[in-house]
């Protein structure tokens, strides 16, 4: 459990520099970055699942696509209190996972202006499929080989 917190609290790597440490390291004691962690996921996931629940209603599209992108922020923010700000965003921006950071970020600004600014629902609604998708694909990369595991069994499939 003690290898976890460190892990977690971005304690684990000695040869970090003192510079490091100190920015990454945070006030909050591990259970409450635990459970702000928590509170903010399940808010994302709350978010999510309204924003779904008012799709079906009339003009619900925008409702869907606000509500739906501000859950997946909120996820993804949620990950900040595990690990620290500075140490997700390092993460963010590692060449593995780069190209489905920018691709993520660019679908959640594009869905918010497909309907605030351009007014298009059927746009709004290709940005959250796109949304969708490119969350999953930033997501899979935590997992080792995940993203092998998928463009196989993808690959198979087509061919």
């Amino acid at each position: 459990m003690e290898k976890l917190r460190r892990v977690l609290s971005g304690q684990d790597d000695e040869e970090q520099g003192l510079t490091t440490q100190v920015l990454d390291s945070s006030s909050l004691s591990f259970g409450t970055r635990v459970k702000w962690f928590a509170i903010c996921f399940a808010f994302g996931v709350c978010c999510s699942i309204l924003g779904t629940i008012l799709l079906w209603l009339p003009n619900g599209i925008k409702l869907f696509a606000v509500f739906y992108t501000l859950g997946n922020i909120a996820a993804l923010t949620s990950t900040c209190f595990l690990m620290g700000p500075l140490k997700q965003l390092k993460k963010m921006v590692d060449p593995n996972r780069l190209v489905a950071t920018i691709v993520m970020l660019l679908c959640f600004i594009l869905t918010l202006c497909a309907v605030f600014w351009w007014h298009k629902k059927g746009l709004a609604l290709i940005f959250c499929i796109l949304q969708f998708l490119a969350t999953t694909w930033y997501s899979l990369s935590y997992i080792p080989f995940a993203r092998d595991a998928i463009i196989k069994c993808c690959t198979s499939c087509i061919g």
